[in-house]
């Protein structure tokens, strides 16, 4: 299901790519999801939770590598985070 909604997601949106750039979203509230691949570092994942509980942006978390959203996405790259 949740990959479906990904996709869905990223023909119907703009994703951001990245940790760095979610947070920074985060922090300013112009985010509505954030997808984390199954890889994502755990220190990542803590600071993208904290943010986005204070901010209420509903968090996915996936069971796709980061290799794996990378094909999702059709991007030469792994993946650890997608935002929208």
């Amino acid at each position: 299901m949740t990959v479906e909604e990904l996709r869905k997601d990223l023909k119907t949106k703009k994703p951001i790519f990245g940790a760095e750039r979610a947070i920074k979203e985060l922090k300013i509230g112009k985010l509505n999801k954030i997808y984390l691949s199954s890889a994502c570092r755990e220190d990542i994942k803590k600071d993208i939770k904290q943010y986005a509980k204070l901010a209420g942006v509903k968090i996915i978390e996936l069971e796709e590598t980061n290799e794996d959203l990378g094909v999702i996405c059709k991007k030469p790259f792994n993946i650890s985070v997608i935002s929208f």
